[in-house]
């Protein structure tokens, strides 16, 4: 193959670059002179990060189902049990959804032996949650009256309007208030990190000590009807206020934004054989968040920042569009879906995404999934040092599995892997990403810890070599145990021509407070780095930087949630060959408090 690094001249280069000499290594620096090319490598939610997001985020690993007040009839009982169950239709490895939940409790409720049933989370040993439903016998002569604030319940039903026979509306409340540090953002060189970036407004955080607040609350009206016995009508509307105040990371004007965040509409059925076997079927279409598995392809479908304020807090999850089936045979999920991802008005690709998504789960110890995706349009940048491409046509194969033989609450290992491949027919294409993480539990440890280590590689482009390698990071990102890799280090490098290694603990010395300390040590596959942060386009080392950080969660009550970190990110040598020798460590810190009905 022709080394495209060495055939290269300035006429060949891409127009949008213009080029600045600098020596015979570091051949340039890349900055783009328009601003639809700044998209190249600005991601869905530039430079933000999700938090612990008690609704979207966190997955299942265990349902405890418990009757309050048990009957005599032990057979009576699991009945029951099985039933609450079924009504869920939620299983170990699937995300967490209070509203989801609550709709599967009222389907429940028809029951006419139970009179109340509730549910709680406590946090899981491998960083997810444990769904804890109570249930509470009745005398079984009549179903549980209707209550709700419509009825006679009053206001001490809130935040349910109504429920009975299989109907719940419900209203959805939340509001978050955060507080947000940096010392030395951008490694202490905004200016060269940030120019061009068409997100930057005023005075940007940068070298010293900066700070600024925001927030947001989200109200909602949620509910679910039966048409049928077994099919079920629902739908969520919902609008955010958000705001933001103070020296962020671009921008020191303050903003508020209010907009529609959820809205759609779904039917949901299904029915259990005489031997058991579950089937249901659940369609919907509208403005609603998506994933897939923890967040290695899709996370992120919904963009913060800019106008809209609320960067960190990440409060928009819902895409412009989703069209989701999804069809699940006891521990088998099949899901088709369209998705149109909501970005930001000033960055937006126009980018349409389809695929199908498989899960499954074998003798409750092995999970497995597969996901083909396809883009059918997007004006989403690929840059080499001889052409430019766009994201059309793109094909993802991805591959994973997780193994934790040990029940929760016991201790023992697990296993996690995952593997992908994109290919595009407009044009030579071959990236890949794997990641895989090995841990241990130790339930019987004072404090309950877990730890774990993760190896994660994205491609990057190789210059001698005529086909194009880059990992396209997709709308990959969650929170910081998810794919947000590095609190700080994230905003600066995608995953893209990414190696991470994730040193990773979890302790909990109370069921509802967890503390989560990593370690990360970063290096690019590749020191062409076009499509990335523009400052860094050439690399004249592959060593990116460490980072140690802290996360501390706490569940104050059912409603209430607190969570905090600090961290801090030490260059490495290829950071400080771009930037020059003046760069600083990143010290960020944050507090926020989530208060939700």
């Amino acid at each position: 193959m022709k080394s495209r690094f060495r055939i290269a001249t300035l006429g060949q280069l891409n127009p949008c670059l213009r080029f600045v000499k600098i020596g015979l290594i570091r051949t340039s620096i890349f900055t783009f002179s328009v601003l639809g090319s700044f998209v190249c490598f600005l991601p869905l939610d530039a430079a933000s990060q999700s938090i612990t997001d008690l609704d979207q985020s966190l997955r299942i690993e265990a349902i405890a189902v418990t009757i309050t007040n048990p009957s005599a009839d032990l057979a009576l009982n699991e009945r029951l049990k099985d039933l609450v169950r079924r009504s869920l239709g939620i299983f170990p490895t699937d995300y967490y959804d209070k509203t989801v939940v609550d709709f599967g409790l009222s389907a429940a409720r028809r029951n006419a032996q139970i009179t109340e049933i509730t549910h709680d989370i406590d946090f899981g040993p491998s960083g997810g949650v444990i769904v804890n439903v109570s249930v509470t016998l009745g005398d079984g002569a009549v179903a549980a009256k209707p209550s709700g604030i419509l009825t006679r319940g009053g206001k001490g039903d809130f935040p349910v309007l109504y429920q009975g026979n299989g109907t719940h509306f419900r209203i959805k409340l939340e509001a978050l208030g955060m507080l947000y540090s940096n010392n030395n953002a951008w490694y202490g060189q905004p200016d060269q990190m940030l120019a061009g970036n068409p997100l930057v407004a005023g005075e940007t955080a940068g070298s010293g000590l900066s700070g600024w607040g925001e927030g947001f609350a989200h109200a909602g009206l949620y509910g679910i009807t039966p048409v049928s016995k077994s099919v079920y009508a629902y739908g969520g509307l919902s609008a955010i206020v958000s705001g933001s105040a103070g020296q962020e990371l671009f921008t020191d004007k303050t903003r508020g934004h209010l907009g529609i965040e959820d809205a759609y509409v779904g039917v949901v059925g299904g029915t259990t054989t005489d031997k058991g076997n579950r089937f249901v079927i659940n369609a919907s279409v509208g403005r609603k968040k998506f994933s897939i598995s923890d967040g290695f392809l899709i996370a992120n479908t919904a963009a913060n920042g800019q106008d809209r304020a609320g960067l960190q807090s990440n409060p928009r999850w819902a895409a412009d569009l989703l069209a989701l089936v999804q069809v699940k045979y006891n521990n088998t999920l099949i899901e088709v879906f369209h998705l149109d991802p909501d970005e930001l008005p000033v960055i937006d690709t126009k980018t349409r995404f389809y695929g199908v998504n498989v899960e499954t789960r074998l003798r409750d110890q092995l999970n497995l999934g597969f996901t083909y995706l396809k883009v059918g349009r997007s004006n989403f940048a690929y840059y080499s040092l001889t052409d430019s491409f766009t994201r059309s046509g793109l094909n993802v194969y991805d591959g994973r599995f997780r193994w934790q033989p040990k029940p929760t609450g016991r201790s023992g290992p697990f296993l996690i892997g995952e593997a992908a491949f994109q290919s595009n027919p407009r044009f030579d294409m071959a990236a890949y990403a794997v990641q895989g993480e090995a841990g241990w539990a130790f339930a019987k440890l004072a404090w309950s810890p877990t730890v774990s280590y993760r190896y994660a590689k994205f491609s990057g482009d190789d210059p001698d070599t005529e086909r194009f390698e880059r990992w396209d990071p997709l709308l990959s990102g969650g929170n910081g145990e998810q794919w947000v890799q590095g609190i700080n280090h994230f905003k600066v490098f995608q995953n893209s021509n990414l190696i991470s290694h994730r040193f990773q603990g979890r302790l909990r010395p109370k069921p509802r407070i967890e503390l989560v300390p990593q370690v990360w040590l970063f290096r690019a596959p590749s020191t062409l780095n076009l499509g990335g942060n523009p400052a860094l386009s050439i690399l004249t080392s592959k060593n990116l930087g460490v980072e140690a950080n802290l996360t501390v969660k706490y569940f104050l009550s059912r409603n209430a949630f607190i969570q905090g970190h600090v961290a801090m990110t030490s260059p490495g040598t290829a950071v400080d060959g771009a930037l020059g020798p003046t760069t600083s460590s990143w010290v960020s810190a944050m507090v926020f408090l989530r208060y939700a009905f």
